[in-house]
């Protein structure tokens, strides 16, 4: 076990300028391809049973389903962010995913509809969705594997992301020793990343971010995510060193470069390798002793 992370690039550090145009391009590429094949399959089965169907019409029936998917996934992204699924917080996050997957059929279903009706309005014919409770009962009946499809592939590739950009937990205590009065505070963090673990000292943490249920903890310039809530972390570190200067952000007093007040009453917190953090009014009283604000 080493007790310091590589300061040379890695594959992580390589990926970060193309995450958004891979992740971007997998849902684009994901939908486009279903909504061909789709398509294809639909038109196959109307030529096979002689049903008197347009050409035209499979494509409108299929990409305006698709079109409708791919703007929803943003949402359910951000959706996810705020209710992950995990194995120790499922039972509590399910009935939150069962509401969504109800308003993404909802929408979903709106959607689609919407613009069949628009494509058959252009074509000089109308589209008829028939029964709106029986026909949406069977399009939920779809939408809600379509919604859990896209919950899980979500949840894997963060789960992968955090095994390769390396996930922070605390040093569990020996086994024999006696249980303190009060919460601990840690000395290091212990980093699992690709099979390796090393250790990152408490005090070498610069600044540390919300994110979800993870608080993610920025040490030289890379971040690793700690499964930890903003108020449970902030009760365990040095408060003489560690400060709260945003709901969402803490920093390390001794990483501070320089602080610039803003007009609003906020400030922007500079750290020393470049990076700003956002600092509220509410928590500017605690920089005073870093500089003046």
């Amino acid at each position: 076990m080493s007790t310091a992370a590589s300061a040379t690039p890695t594959g992580w550090d390589r990926y970060q300028p193309w995450r958004r145009p891979v992740e971007i391009g997998f849902w684009l590429a994901l939908y486009l391809f279903n909504a061909t094949a789709n398509t294809a399959t639909v038109w196959m089965d109307i030529r096979r049973l002689h049903l008197g169907f347009s050409a035209w019409e499979p494509a409108v029936w299929e990409w305006s389903s698709a079109v409708v998917a791919l703007a929803l996934v943003p949402a359910v992204v951000w959706f996810t962010a705020r209710v992950p699924l995990h194995f120790d917080t499922w039972k509590r996050a399910l009935p939150m995913h069962l509401l969504g997957s109800l308003a993404w059929s909802a929408l979903h279903v709106a959607g689609m509809v919407a613009l069949r009706e628009a494509a058959y309005a252009a074509q000089g014919s109308d589209y008829d969705f028939g029964f709106w409770p029986r026909e949406f009962l069977y399009e939920y009946l779809k939408d809600v594997r379509s919604y859990a499809s896209v919950v899980v592939t979500i949840e894997a590739y963060r789960w992968l992301l955090r095994r390769w950009q390396g996930e922070a937990s605390m040093l569990a205590p020996p086994d024999d020793r006696p249980a303190p009065a009060e919460a601990e505070r840690p000395e290091r963090f212990l980093v699992r990343k690709l099979g390796k673990e090393f250790l990152i000292a408490a005090n070498d943490v610069e600044a540390l971010q919300a994110s979800g249920n993870y608080v993610n903890l920025r040490v030289r310039g890379r971040d690793y995510p700690l499964r930890s809530t903003m108020a449970a972390i902030e009760q365990q570190l040095d408060p003489a060193r560690f400060v709260r200067v945003h709901r969402s952000h803490m920093v390390n007093l001794d990483c501070i470069s320089e602080i610039e007040p803003l007009d609003t009453g906020d400030a922007r917190v500079v750290l020393r390798d470049g990076s700003v953090v956002p600092c509220s009014r509410r928590y500017r009283d605690a920089l005073r002793p870093a500089g003046s604000v």
